[in-house]
């Protein structure tokens, strides 16, 4: 009795038929998925070698601290530090900051061992100042102040920080000494004319505000400065000259996203509910990473009774914003 083929005998079986002419093809993994695996394979290798190889350097156990989400989690790693012959100033200023939020007694210890290094470094004390205040330690901060004005007595960061610290404690008075201060120091540095004005205008001296920020022209540009001058007179509520000088800001500069922000709570707080919406959406699409536009239309929509649109709004931040749930829903409120 005559056999059929072998190849026919497979099929007959079920067996998958085989290309016998040119190449073979031979079952294989898929090309993309073998390119996942590849990348993964040695992402591994890399963390092994991190975590297998002596790490003796400081520079290792920080790049393996700023992977770590959680600053209270890093000091197992960053403590050591401290006693490292190798850590230099800046190792061990970095380490602070890492732990400043989650254990600011051990970013303290580190600091201070960072001035014992580096005596002369300004940024030093500024981080111990920084420290000191979040601690409720009044001397350290004072006494750490004092030194960084020491070393670099025109430099205006002390006076800023400074500035920070007494503006959220609510002392309106004593931070504009302050800014005032480090505008006198550094008259042309970025932001300290800015920051001297804004203080200004809270404290009810818009004029002299202006004035300040005319001598900023040149370092800031038309936009920019239309779109200070802007929030000085609506401080002074001069709404309809502010909404104007917002309006000239994103016409010199179309994508100054904070600018058509405030047109559009200006065109709403005039009546404007069309151009206000338009402007929030501009200002929300030119930067997708902050919530504060489509928050803005929340409310003027829920203010307006439009909740089917409040509700798309809500929506879309809930789906943008996943990690700020909470916020979301204070700035999206229900009625």
């Amino acid at each position: 009795m005559n056999e059929p083929p072998a190849e026919e005998a497979r099929e007959s079986q079920g067996a998958p038929r085989v290309e016998t002419r040119g190449v073979p093809r031979r079952p294989g993994m898929d090309p993309g998925v073998r390119k996942v695996l590849l990348v993964c394979l040695a992402a591994l290798a890399f963390h092994l070698v991190l975590l297998l190889l002596p790490r003796n350097m400081p520079e290792q156990e920080l790049a393996i601290a700023r992977a770590i989400p959680q600053s209270a989690k890093r000091v197992n790693l960053l403590k050591p530090l401290k006693d490292n012959p190798k850590a230099t100033g800046a190792n061990l200023r970095e380490a602070a900051e890492l732990l400043r939020e989650g254990s600011p007694m051990d970013a303290y210890e580190l600091t201070k061992e960072a001035e014992r290094r580096e005596p002369g470094s300004v940024e030093t004390q500024l981080l111990l100042a920084r420290i000191c205040h979040g601690q409720r330690m009044n001397r350290c901060e004072e006494e750490s102040l004092r030194k960084a004005e020491e070393l670099a007595p025109e430099d205006p960061r002390s006076a800023l920080l400074r500035a920070d610290f007494r503006e959220t404690e609510g002392d309106l008075e004593g931070a504009l000494k302050s800014v005032e201060e480090a505008y006198r120091k550094a008259p042309g540095r970025e932001g300290v004319g800015v920051r001297y004005a804004r203080l200004l205008s809270a404290a009810h001296q818009g004029e002299a505000a202006l004035a300040v920020l005319r001598t900023q022209e040149a370092g800031l540009g038309k936009a920019r400065l239309w779109l200070e001058e802007g929030l000085v007179r609506v401080s002074q509520g001069r709404i309809e000259e502010g909404r104007q000088l917002f309006a000239k800001a994103v016409d010199a500069d179309p994508k100054l996203a904070v600018g058509y922000y405030h047109l559009g709570v200006t065109s709403f707080r005039l009546g404007d509910v069309e151009g206000a919406e338009e402007a929030l959406r501009t200002a929300d699409r030119l930067d997708m990473t902050n919530m504060r536009a489509l928050s803005a239309l929340c409310e003027i929509q829920r203010s307006t009774g439009r909740m089917d649109a409040m509700t798309a709004t809500r929506m879309d931040l809930e789906r943008r914003f996943p990690e700020r749930l909470d916020a979301v829903r204070t700035a999206c409120r229900t009625p």
